[in-house]
């Protein structure tokens, strides 16, 4: 009778970075209230910047 062939060890394939980023539910948290924060902030900063003043009565 012949053995069966064992399956040769599965050699372990490194997770791709973005695929590792994408399955931290934290850190797409994290990222998105960050990105969030920082395009208001700047949205806001640009926007008082660019007003013309206001002329006194």
């Amino acid at each position: 009778m012949t053995q069966p062939q064992k399956a040769a060890p599965a050699q372990e394939q490194k997770i791709p970075l973005g695929q590792r980023l994408f399955d931290n539910v934290f850190l797409l948290l994290v990222a998105g209230i960050v990105v969030m924060v920082v395009f208001y902030t700047a949205w806001g900063i640009w926007e008082a910047l660019s007003l013309t003043p206001a002329p006194l009565p």
